[in-house]
């Protein structure tokens, strides 16, 4: 293994909001630099081989700090998930020195509708903290309005972003999140949007007053929300060059 081209990571906590999703919360040597909404590859050594066990991970966390998170889930047959579960406090971990991806704010438009199912919201949670960042150091002038649409099948799922995006949504009138859960006969206390990410979608951009001409839209995570949304998406009026995608494919003998 070439540990000139991976930096080490250590391990700081694990929160877990069912049995196959947790929070991550990893620290570098030095401050990460990258662009929101791109990806990490991450892994451990595996001792069969010269090469780590690596696999990407969208970063959650805004860029140019030493500490990065990722929403992560668990597949039992992948051959890195499991065993970043029995990971204690304090383990080591490595990342590719190269963070990548074009999964990024489309600079040529001014309003961002994003759609995501459950660890799908990642990009978007690095893209709206980075953002606000800026606002607050005065390196960007004015916001860029955003919308974020957020599915899972109970709201457990929605991990930490449920309360961190509400409350953000509540204190500035350029951000709106919204939640919905697929099953809320299983969640009776659920008392937010309910139904699938492409049918909440379809509500909301008939409602949002952002133009068609301006607006770039998101899609990322289960590929059969993707497709479904990109139809309502371009039969709204937006042109094929402003939607955007990042597919999760769960492999089940692989992740």
């Amino acid at each position: 293994m070439d540990a000139s081209r991976y930096s080490r990571l250590t391990l700081l906590e694990r929160v877990d909001f069912s049995e196959e999703l947790a929070v991550f919360r990893m620290k570098a040597d030095e401050p990460v630099d990258f662009t929101p909404g791109q990806y990490a590859t991450i892994g451990l050594k595996d001792d069969e081989n010269d090469r780590p066990l690596l696999r990407p991970y969208s970063v959650a966390s805004a860029p140019g700090k030493m500490k990065l998170e990722f929403f992560i889930e668990r597949v039992d047959e992948g051959d890195l998930t499991p065993r970043l579960w029995d990971l204690e406090q304090g383990a080591e971990l490595w990342m590719r020195d190269k963070i990548v991806g074009r999964f990024t704010l489309d600079p040529d438009r001014t309003y961002h509708l994003m759609a995501a199912t459950v660890t799908g919201v990642g990009p978007y949670v690095s893209i709206v903290r980075d953002q606000l960042r800026a606002l607050r150091e005065g390196t960007l002038n004015a916001p860029e309005p955003m919308l974020v649409l957020h599915g899972a099948s109970r709201s457990w799922e929605l991990g930490t972003y449920l309360n961190e995006l509400t409350s953000l949504a509540e204190q500035f009138d350029w951000f709106e999140y919204v939640p919905t859960v697929s099953r809320p006969w299983e969640d009776s206390d659920w008392d937010g949007e309910c139904g699938r990410v492409e049918d909440v979608l379809r509500k909301y951009l008939d409602a949002t007053p952002f133009p068609p001409d301006d607006t770039a839209a998101y899609t990322c995570g289960h590929p059969q929300m993707i497709d479904k949304a990109q139809g309502i998406l371009q039969r709204a009026g937006l042109p094929e060059e402003a939607i955007h995608e990042e597919k999760y494919f769960v492999e089940r003998n692989g992740a």
